[in-house]
């Protein structure tokens, strides 16, 4: 899949598509077979090369944000560049970069419980994108926000897909992401059973 593409996949509650995810992210080991993301063979990495993995290449967007109460919203972005030791003029620009592009530079020294569901889910995406990673994985990011709410974020998601040149793989039920994907894998009982691009 080329950088810059938006991969929906869907599926009933159960089919598989949070395990599909987590495999990917080197979260769980298949029971058989290889993973391979970004040329990189995921089931033969051991754990510290697995957080590595996770620290560069690959993100995740949850749709619990999995923001730290404490920090806001610029520091929870900075949370992966502090990790990775980015020098702090660097970490600043980056950060300021992401809020804007998430439409939230007013608001970076808000802490979680003072911003929206929808806000929240903008800095979490944000923070998956602070590392520059090739691959971000989001389950079901828009499962906690209101349809007008998860439309925008939605329509953010595409945007930074695009802008960040980043692989995007999102396990929803909503109809009007999987419209906005570049490609659909539908997944019945854990298998894939039909993959096409949206028209």
């Amino acid at each position: 899949m080329d950088a810059g593409r938006l991969v929906a996949v869907v599926g009933r509650s159960g089919s598989g598509k949070t395990t599909l995810l987590n495999v990917l992210g080197g979260l769980d080991r298949p029971d058989a077979g290889s993973v391979r993301v970004a040329d990189t063979e995921v089931t033969a990495l051991d754990d510290d090369a697995l957080s590595d993995l996770r620290r560069g290449t690959i993100a995740y967007v949850f749709q619990t944000f999995g923001l730290i109460p404490v920090l806001t919203a610029a520091e929870n972005v900075g949370v992966p560049l502090r990790m990775a030791r980015v020098p702090a003029g660097e970490r600043q620009r980056r950060v300021a970069t992401l809020l804007d592009l998430v439409g939230l530079g007013p608001h970076t020294e808000q802490r979680p419980d003072e911003l929206s569901g929808g806000q929240q889910q903008r800095v979490a995406i944000a923070r998956a994108l602070a590392a520059s990673p090739r691959v971000l994985l989001a389950d079901e990011p828009t499962g906690q926000l209101d349809a007008e709410t998860g439309l925008a974020v939605m329509a953010l998601l595409r945007a930074v897909v695009e802008s960040e040149h980043v692989t995007a793989i999102v396990a929803t039920h909503d109809p009007v992401m999987i419209a906005l994907a570049d490609r659909v894998l539908r997944i019945r009982d854990g298998a894939v059973t039909e993959s096409g691009t949206t028209s």
